[in-house]
């Protein structure tokens, strides 16, 4: 793409960027947001396609943004609580950015999800797997990786859904808590591992090191993390 349709595209995405957090993504149209970015719709079109290819292109740009701030998490030296952090992180992204957060999560179509998502993804399952080598974990980080989402994307959506003077400020700490409640061990290490812990902790320890440094085979290594798995259900 050469550099004037570049900045006509980041242009409209601005505009348009714009345009859903002031009205929402239901008052969003082509047509809206070409006369707000002061070109032809047909330009839009060449770029984009139709609502679809711009509400995809937005959904991109909203990911964009998250992972950004997502990104300036830096690890607190307590896994535990760096799921804390990134929790309420989360939350007030998508309560101060409803619209692009509804487009992110509420609508997004299987097998749709744009590369940031997956980079968001990556940077929770790097934090959960600190988690379970230190031994915190009570499940595989894959599956707290999914109970997490699931959770906070469900307790953002709801409080998006209420008017933000009836909003509960207790209900995101009490589920946040709770599934971490569920999902880790407490601070001080138990005396005598569970078998469980010590497949989860082996299993996040090959997951982080070297393969270089593994005497074993790449099908060898996949083989014993998939039985430490299985153990530590």
């Amino acid at each position: 793409m050469d550099d004037a349709k570049s900045r006509t595209r980041r242009r409209i995405l601005e505009v348009a960027a714009e345009l859903l957090e002031r009205d929402g993504g239901q008052a969003l149209s082509t047509r809206a947001v070409a006369a707000a970015a002061g070109i032809r719709a047909a330009s839009l079109y060449q770029l984009f396609g139709d609502k679809d290819g711009l509400l995809s292109a937005l959904a991109v740009h909203a990911f964009d943004l998250y992972l950004a701030r997502k990104q300036t998490l830096s690890s607190s030296g307590d896994p535990v609580e760096d799921m804390r952090r990134g929790w309420d992180m989360h939350v007030d992204f998508g309560l101060r950015h409803p619209a692009f957060y509804v487009l992110m999560y509420g609508t997004d179509r299987p097998g749709r999800r744009p590369p940031a998502a997956q980079e968001a993804q990556e940077l929770l399952m790097t934090f959960l797997g600190r988690a379970a080598a230190e031994g915190r974990l009570r499940v595989p980080p894959v599956l707290a990786a999914h109970l997490v989402l699931a959770a906070v994307t469900g307790v953002t959506l709801s409080l998006i859904g209420v008017p933000e003077s009836d909003r509960d400020p207790e209900v995101s700490p009490r589920m946040r808590e709770a599934l971490i409640d569920a999902l880790t061990t407490d601070t001080s290490p138990a005396p005598e591992p569970t078998l469980a812990a010590r497949a989860l902790t082996l299993d996040a320890t090959l997951g982080e090191a070297d393969p270089a440094t593994v005497p074993l085979r790449p099908v060898e290594t996949a083989l014993l993390r998939d039985w430490l798995q299985q153990l530590a259900r």
